[in-house]
């Protein structure tokens, strides 16, 4: 335990000197020289500089070891496979993106293998130094029957023993998470929800979801599928299709390809939401039409995610969700309408890393038990 808030307090607050870790965290003198030998041992912290040129002995400075492990982060989307290898305090070191062209799950992992194999060797690290990897998908997973539920939009992925298919393909231990909960993760730790304790994070894009943090943690639900609003009801459809059913009545108008179909109901030649959203951003009345509708269709999922939680904030992230200098009138005209609720909706300043931020994060929480547990098992 003293080692731990050694660890944590250095990982905080950077180099420190045994007197100053001493008064910060109340332990004795010889306590901290004790555990400072224990990790300095075993390469978990190490003498970083000295300050002298006042009367007394030479202070040394100490800081944790940030290099003596790693942690990969795996973010598989219907477009793209995004990895970034990360140091313990959670610093990128290495990072690929590549198109998702795998058509069955065997392609889908082998091309998660060589993406993050490629990331760790041009970082110039073996592979034997990343202690975990978190990996982010569509879906929840069932970690009794090892499938991936409700991941409607990779086809193939989630027969049986996907877990240890990644475990074997990447030589690792391997988590699997949502990916939209990592990114809830990453925005609490950097960006838009840093320093708040309820919020929720809406991604648009290719799918529709939502990761919710309240008092200050993940909340995924009894089953891990809290926040799947792709499948909240709307009043557009009362009787849902083929393509509803699967995908969810929400995220069928609401998500990208529902975006490209409207445009194309209204008679625009495009193939992508981001042609629509160019369109409409150079002016084009029927891309400024569709993305109007686009707003709308959102303030009506921020009202009843307000409804049932009262975040602090609503945070948009995705493809589409990001465009809220083109959305944002549309949006707040229809949540105005809808009553008197009024939640504060913000873009996600993360980009495309949200995902691997929160992979990163949660991997290196369970590196570190890990690190401990090797340590005193």
């Amino acid at each position: 335990m003293n080692e731990r808030r050694l660890l944590d307090r250095l990982l905080e607050h950077g180099p420190a000197s045994r007197a100053q870790l001493a008064k910060v965290t109340g332990l004795s003198k010889p306590t901290v020289s004790a555990a400072l030998a224990g990790l300095e041992e075993d390469g978990l912290v190490h003498l970083v500089g000295e300050v002298s040129g006042r009367p007394g002995p030479v202070t040394s400075l100490y800081d944790m070891n940030a290099a003596v492990l790693h942690v990969a982060g795996v973010d598989i989307g219907r477009d793209w496979i995004r990895v970034a290898v990360a140091d313990l305090r959670g610093r990128f070191v290495g990072r690929r993106d590549g198109r998702n062209d795998a058509r069955t799950e065997d392609e889908l992992v082998r091309a998660v293998r060589g993406l993050t194999r490629t990331a760790v060797a041009e970082a110039g690290l073996g592979w034997s130094s990343v202690a975990h990897a978190v990996v982010g998908s569509p879906g929840v997973y069932d970690p009794e029957t090892g499938r991936l539920h409700l991941a409607a939009n990779l086809p193939g992925w989630g027969t049986p023993g996907l877990v240890d298919r990644l475990c074997a393909a990447l030589g690792t231990e391997v988590t699997i998470e949502n990916d939209i909960n990592l990114a809830a993760l990453g925005e609490h730790a950097h960006g838009e929800g840093k320093g708040r304790s309820h919020f929720a994070l809406v991604s648009i894009g290719t799918g529709v979801g939502m990761g919710i943090v309240v008092n200050g943690e993940l909340y995924s639900g009894a089953r891990g599928a809290a926040g799947e609003v792709s499948y909240l009801p709307t009043g557009e459809d009362p009787v849902p299709g083929r393509e509803a059913l699967e995908h969810g009545p929400t995220e069928t108008p609401v998500g990208a390809l529902g975006v490209v179909r409207a445009a194309r109901a209204a008679g625009a030649r495009v193939e992508t939401a981001k042609e629509v959203f160019g369109a409409a951003a150079a002016g084009d009345p029927v891309a400024l039409a569709v993305v109007e509708a686009e707003g709308r269709r959102i303030g009506d999922l921020i009202v009843a995610v307000a409804s049932v939680l009262d975040p602090e904030i609503v945070v948009l992230s995705g493809g589409v969700g990001r465009n809220l200098d083109l959305l944002g009138d549309s949006i707040a005209a229809r949540i105005a309408e809808l009553g008197p609720l009024r939640p504060t909706v913000v873009t996600s300043s993360l980009g495309d890393s949200g995902v691997l931020l929160g992979a990163v994060t949660r991997a290196l929480g369970r590196a570190w038990d890990v690190i401990f547990a090797g340590r005193h098992g």
